[in-house]
């Protein structure tokens, strides 16, 4: 645990002074401007028009409609130039399309208890109870001194975080702001999320500074959080498929990651919500074949999976709730979430998990039930997810007038293993004041853990993430109908 300073880190696996000059002097004779050397000296960033893009990079930039909404994007892979050969890994940067978040939000969804309907949702104090978190915030281990960096892609309203925290028996904290580059206003797709993660850390990590940064894309957050050091967790609920990622996307995040790992930070990011077929969109049989989400499978990155709370016959909620609205009366028991449907409308809403395509078995993955597949395997570590059984509650877009309810008395409610994501941030800012030190990659002791102790997790055996698929794509079978 001596961790590096993002300047520490440059000077011993950053770029060297001389290649980041030269790489600095081509960009601005190519016309390029704002060039800007990162402090790790992993990365350069600049600005330019699309004429330039093409000029140096022999990579036209078009405009496109998808779906009533105007994107550009590059034509063409870049291609470095004979100056930059052997300097640059890849090119980020070249389109506006932007990861997805891994949440699922509705209005009124079962599960704190209702008063109205009688069905359970899980409120802050519902969470704390579950997974065993209220006996540390007793004792005064509430992340207190710690911070968590959030990272997202759209601007937020302070009032949604206080209306949260007010209606959750929360103390009233407004996050830090952190913009990086132009603003990109407010998103009504990622409006919630953003809520969701800021919401959510703070409910498990109560002591906690909460750092939310934003710009126009939540990878370039998520860079800007690392290479300056922000804080010593940082959650990030965005995804996408590693085949959709790119090779040279993510060998330049995966830089990014082993510089925060050098740094202390803990990186934690989701499984995805589409169960073994990540690639696929969450309609429709899955046709792409099995696929896990990025940046959960760098081994760089802890990835946060998603389980369902699987009461039975047992009573393990109140009837009504407390003063802090909680109403869980203790660990409830666990399997897979897979609300997905076999029959039309055919949807795919399960926990991601499986092989990665493109890293290797980490060192550190190995224990009672880890295949032996020679590939990184997601998720590390699991917590409830389903919006359907029990959606976890937030406060977004002025939702929340009286206590979690809306004017029309309805609920905010979401799922996702976006709700895994930052609540495990949440632990680990308990853990690095428990310890008082920054944990870095948690990978390796979590799998440590799991093999010398019986009780330090829930072990869940029952359920599994399969999706419907398409007849003859790949890993679904010709002859046997989804």
């Amino acid at each position: 645990h001596k961790w590096l300073t993002p300047e520490q880190f440059a000077a011993r696996f950053g770029a060297s002074q001389s290649d980041v000059s030269q790489i600095s002097a081509w960009l601005q004779s190519m016309g390029f401007t704002d060039v800007q050397v990162a402090r790790g000296r992993t990365f350069i960033s600049m600005t330019g028009t699309a004429a330039q893009v093409r000029y140096a990079f022999q990579a036209p930039v078009h405009k496109y409609n998808l779906n009533g909404v105007t994107h550009y994007a590059n034509s063409a892979d870049p291609v470095l130039p004979q100056a930059l050969q052997g300097l640059v890994t890849g090119i980020r940067g070249l389109n506006d399309f932007h990861p997805h978040p891994h949440s699922r939000r509705s209005v009124i969804q079962p599960r704190f208890t209702s008063s109205i309907t009688g069905d359970h949702f899980i409120a802050p104090e519902d969470f704390q109870i579950i997974y065993n978190v209220k006996p540390l915030l007793a004792s005064g281990i509430t992340g207190a001194g710690q911070s968590i960096a959030v990272a997202g892609q759209t601007d937020i309203a302070v009032s949604d975080i206080e209306a949260f925290e007010s209606a959750s028996g929360l103390p009233i904290k407004d996050p830090q702001i952190v913009l990086d580059g132009p603003d990109p206003g407010t998103s009504s797709s990622d409006l919630s999320e953003a809520d969701l993660d800021v919401e959510w850390s703070g409910a498990v990590a109560t002591g906690a500074t909460i750092i939310f940064v934003n710009s126009t894309d939540v990878f370039t957050s998520l860079t800007y959080a690392i290479d300056n050091n922000l804080a010593p967790v940082v959650s990030n609920s965005y995804g996408a498929c590693e085949a959709d990622t790119g090779q040279a996307s993510i060998d330049s995040l995966n830089i990014i990651f082993q510089q925060a790992n050098a740094q202390g930070q803990t990186v934690i990011a989701p499984a995805g919500d589409t169960g073994a077929a990540d690639c696929d969109s969450g309609t429709g049989a899955a046709r792409l074949g099995l696929a896990v989400d990025y940046p959960g499978s760098s081994p760089y990155v802890t990835s946060a999976g998603g389980l369902e709370l699987d009461e039975g016959t047992g009573t393990y909620w109140n009837a009504t709730n407390d003063a802090l609205g909680g109403s869980a009366i203790g660990y409830i028991p666990e399997v897979v979430w897979n609300d997905s449907t076999t029959t039309a409308p055919i949807t795919l809403s399960a926990g991601g998990g499986g092989a990665s395509l493109y890293f290797t078995k980490p060192s550190w993955q190995q224990g009672t039930g880890v295949p032996a597949d020679g590939a990184r395997d997601v998720p590390d570590i699991a917590f409830s997810a389903s919006p359907n059984h029990d959606g976890y509650l937030i406060c977004t877009g002025g939702s929340c007038t009286n206590g979690f309810r809306d004017a029309n008395n309805d609920l905010q409610v979401v799922g996702g293993t976006s709700c895994s994501t930052p609540t495990f941030a949440g632990i680990v800012a308990l853990i690095d004041q428990q310890t008082n030190s920054r944990q870095g990659n948690v990978n390796t002791t979590l799998y440590s853990l799991a093999s010398i102790s019986t009780d330090a997790f829930h072990d869940i055996t029952l359920g599994n993430n399969i999706v419907t698929c398409r007849g003859g794509s790949p890993n679904c079978s010709s002859t046997t109908v989804g």
